[in-house]
């Protein structure tokens, strides 16, 4: 039976997926962080390929959780975090299993900066794995898009984070926005997350003191008009039925409505002018339709 922990206490949490080496990679950093984590929660969502030997070497306490049902990123962080605070957690620290924490002193950092600035959830900048000065991700800042840290400038950006990239959040934040929706399966599942942390009006960001390492994701995002706009178009069909069907749910969201139709405006150029494809922009639509309709049926 596992023991409720001490007050303060950090619980990490990874969803992992036929990834043992990379899963592997993750665990040593977090195990090494100079503020250890007091309890890891690991839910394998592919059992089939089971992790549990991987997450058996881990030197603190842990709890690995299979699921015989593929969760996606959604559904497995839902019930990581969930049982991270049916353990008494104070605080919970996020990780996908392709990324790990930049150095051993991740943790620390961001706990420092929440205490010191009283926020309800802390991210570090999620960099490129291969060229940590690249971000993993680009970052639009007004009508310009950031690619690396560097032009970041800022100690701490407000208003913007990573949530399944290192992220950690106060327990009772997570009594106000929530853990994310099953339903999404995976993609948008952290924009979802993200909405429902700004509309709570709890203070968050990113600190730029720290990083955490992703595989580079800049390649699904298209320029157009000499970059000023982009397009997210994965080359995977399987992702962009989950990014545009959920893309779709999100936009039908109390925060994110207003952005709707410039969307279909940009998409629209996209394919039809950009990339000359209008069957896949009416894909684009139908998938749109889909989610704004809440049917959120497996590919």
């Amino acid at each position: 039976m596992e023991q409720a922990l001490a007050a303060g206490s950090v619980v990490a949490v990874v969803v992992t997926r036929h990834r043992r080496e990379l899963l592997a990679d993750s665990l040593k950093i977090i195990a090494a962080q100079t503020r250890p984590v007091d309890h890891l929660v690991v839910v394998d969502n592919g059992p089939d390929q089971s992790a549990e030997d991987v997450v058996a070497g881990f030197p603190l306490p842990v709890t690995y959780l299979p699921s015989h049902r593929n969760l996606g990123g959604a559904g497995g962080f839902a019930l990581g975090m969930l049982h991270a605070l049916s353990l008494g957690a104070d605080w919970v620290w996020l990780a996908d299993d392709d990324g790990r924490p930049g150095d051993e002193n991740v943790l620390a950092v961001l706990l420092e900066v929440a205490e010191r600035r009283n926020l309800a959830e802390v991210s570090p900048v999620v960099t490129n794995i291969e060229n940590p000065d690249k971000l993993a991700f680009p970052l639009r800042r007004g009508l310009t898009w950031k690619r690396s840290a560097a032009e970041l400038g800022e100690d701490f950006l407000p208003g913007i984070a990573s949530l399944m990239n290192g992220a950690l959040f106060r327990a009772s934040t997570l009594d106000v926005v929530g853990v994310p929706d099953l339903r999404l399966f995976f993609r948008g599942d952290e924009v979802e997350l993200h909405r429902r942390l700004v509309r709570s009006g709890l203070p968050f960001g990113t600190s730029l003191r720290t990083t955490y390492l992703h595989p580079d994701g800049s390649d699904e995002f298209k320029p157009m008009l000499g970059g000023r706009f982009h397009a997210q178009d994965p080359s995977n069909e399987v992702k962009r039925y989950y990014t545009y069907r959920n893309r779709g749910y999100l936009l039908s969201q109390p925060g994110m409505r207003k952005i709707g139709a410039l969307e279909i405006v940009r998409f629209g150029l996209y394919f039809v002018g950009v990339k000359r494809d209008p069957k896949a922009f009416l894909q684009w639509l139908k998938l749109v339709r889909q989610g704004r309709r809440e049917h959120f049926f497996r590919y």
